[in-house]
């Protein structure tokens, strides 16, 4: 998704500048994308089919309500995307410039279109709006409007996209400072540098805040016990401290070797320095999340991420700005080196939001036990579990093979490797 709005970027560059040397670019970032998009499907498929089959119970209770968005995510935005793609990859010539650019812009569309109905899926998980409890006991939508606005969705989305976006940046920027530092391809090393950091910085600001911000607030006035665990906080506190450094002791109900800054959890809350923030040990232990450790330190692991790539992209910045990011080989190494980084905080920014729900399946509806399919047992999940593990396995190193390929052809390969890969852009 993130490679997505690059792609306009480019294309936007192309148009207005009328130099070949972007469509270029855009061809070259498009081939990466179509990767990823063709691993998308493959593996997201089985995530829609997993409702009936391992979560029978969820499925028949809410499907009046999440079968709207997920319905809307396959019929509306993957097939606009995916036509679209089609279109952006093999129809150039027959489109013209501008009608490219439009085919561009419609893959970027479908693409975040696509990404809101999930958010908004998975909101409604995290805060059930816009329903009704009918007679037979299943939940029913009462707005569809409601359902599409839920605060909670429109918030998480901005937070989740941002993150995406900072996804494609720092790839984006990888590959130009491979480029630049392997003295190859250095015209498009200086444009994806460029491009990946002035987008990067924009997005890592902002997915502190507002979104980051907001989130946290929404997180404290619904699911309170929830920011207990993620702060490690088991005592209720007048001026909460917050922690930047520890390791929560569930047996003894205590946060060890902490580093904290007084007051601040509080504030950045409530803006109120004093402001009281409940504990674990106020709400009852079957309400608490399953795994607090895990949702302790996946929380911190993605603020602590997202605060470096506020640093790394605002020092590039800072380099671009005074015209020596491109011949700085720390910087540009500091970039390379920090392409996986992002990947790590998303993740560690689903399991915060997935686990930190926990036990809830539907928050305050539904109980995660509850929502199992009954005939299902522990050993059909762990058998289909292990084989899903394999195959995604073998397409994890499919899809880095593919991708490297790409980035060693470089953006001027035309159809086929030379056996000696001149430089074309020094010729």
């Amino acid at each position: 998704m993130g490679l997505a709005l690059l792609l306009v970027y480019l294309k936007t560059k192309a148009l207005r500048t009328g130099d070949e040397h972007y469509n270029r670019a855009a061809r070259f970032w498009a081939k990466i994308f179509g990767i990823n998009f063709a691993m998308g499907v493959v593996t997201g498929i089985p995530m829609e089919f997993q409702f009936g089959t391992n979560w029978a119970e969820f499925s028949k209770s809410a499907g009046g309500v999440i079968g709207q968005t997920l319905a809307m995510e396959g019929v509306f935005s993957f097939f606009l995307e995916s036509s679209f793609l089609g279109l952006f990859l093999f129809g150039e010539k027959k489109l013209g410039r501008i009608g490219h650019w439009i085919s561009a812009f419609l893959v970027w569309l479908g693409s975040w279109l696509s990404g809101y109905f999930i958010v908004a899926t998975d909101a409604w998980m995290q805060h059930p709006v816009a329903y009704r409890v009918g007679a037979n006991g299943r939940i029913e939508l009462a707005s569809f409007w409601g359902l599409l606005l839920n605060k909670w969705a429109l918030w998480q989305y901005a937070h989740t996209m941002l993150g995406a976006a900072q996804t494609g940046c720092f790839v984006m920027a990888a590959v130009g400072a491979f480029y630049l530092l392997t003295h190859r391809d250095e015209a498009y090393g200086r444009t994806f540098v460029k491009g990946g950091v002035l987008v990067g910085v924009v997005a890592a600001v902002l997915q502190l805040f507002p979104t980051g911000d907001m989130q946290g607030k929404l997180i404290a006035t619904h699911q309170p016990v929830t920011l207990a665990a993620m702060e490690g906080l088991f005592e209720s506190r007048d001026g909460a401290p917050l922690a930047i450094l520890g390791q929560p002791d569930v047996e003894h109900r205590k946060l060890d070797n902490p580093l904290e800054i007084p007051r601040m959890l509080s504030f950045l809350t409530y803006q109120k320095w004093k402001a009281n923030i409940k504990g674990l040990n106020d709400f009852p232990e079957d309400l608490w999340p399953d795994r607090i450790e895990m949702v302790y330190y996946s929380y911190h692991i993605m603020v602590g991420l997202g605060t470096i790539f506020i640093a790394v992209m605002a020092l590039a910045t800072l380099q671009l700005w005074r015209g020596k990011l491109f011949e700085s080989r720390w910087m540009l190494w500091l970039l390379m080196l920090s392409v996986p980084l992002p990947y790590i905080a998303n993740t560690a920014g689903w399991i915060t939001a997935e686990v930190g729900r926990q036990p809830w399946l539907i928050y305050g509806l539904m109980r995660t036990a509850h929502g199992s399919s009954p005939r299902v047992s522990a050993g059909n999940v762990w058998f289909t579990l292990l084989g899903f593990m394999g195959m995604y396995s073998v397409l994890a190193i499919l899809w880095l093979f593919l991708t490297w390929r790409e980035i060693e052809l470089g953006p001027e390969h035309t159809g086929h490797l030379p056996e000696v890969a001149p430089n074309p852009i020094d010729d």
